[in-house]
């Protein structure tokens, strides 16, 4: 009786007997009904490196809209970057924007390097520098880095990326 009983619960739609754990699907499933955690949102490290970019700016928006701001920082890579999406500098520095004002140090680091590049928003490299120091007082390697490099942008931008960086005319 109890093996009728249960089976015509899932079947009725009371629940799933072995719903899954641990997968892609299951990330997904939760950010869809508006369910945000620390590990669901840290998923989208693997799922944009796995180049599901899609899947990673729908996951990423979500904890972003929930807070998290390693979130934010990893939707203002996606839009410098044109993954899953337009490349959108704007976009991305409002990305670093909202993770630094969260207190985030990638964020402070990221926007910080936006004022001093001017990419995304206007040109300010006073206020760039204090973002990088804001960052490295909070313990973040590549802002010290920057500091001990007297700010010289060569020093974190890989030769790759240059052509973001020219100024635009």
């Amino acid at each position: 009786m109890l093996l009728s009983t249960h089976t015509a619960w899932a079947e009725d739609g009371g629940g799933d007997l072995n719903p899954e754990e641990m997968t892609l699907g299951r990330v997904m499933e939760n950010i869809r009904r508006g369910e945000t955690s620390m590990t669901t949102c840290a998923s989208g490290y693997f799922i944009t490196k796995s180049g599901r970019h899609t899947m990673a700016r729908e996951l990423f928006e979500r904890c972003a809209a929930d807070g998290w701001s390693g979130a934010m920082t990893w939707m203002s890579q996606l839009d410098d970057n044109g993954l899953g999406g337009p490349l959108d500098p704007k976009r991305a520095a409002e990305w670093d924007r909202q993770a630094a004002e969260a207190g985030d140090p990638v964020g402070m680091f990221n926007f910080g390097l936006d004022l001093m590049r001017g990419r995304g928003v206007a040109y300010d490299p006073a206020r760039g520098r204090a973002l990088v120091d804001d960052a490295a007082r909070a313990g973040l390697p590549v802002a010290r880095r920057l500091q001990g490099a007297d700010y010289d942008l060569d020093e974190v931008t890989p030769d790759a990326d240059n052509w973001k960086y020219m100024p635009q005319s």
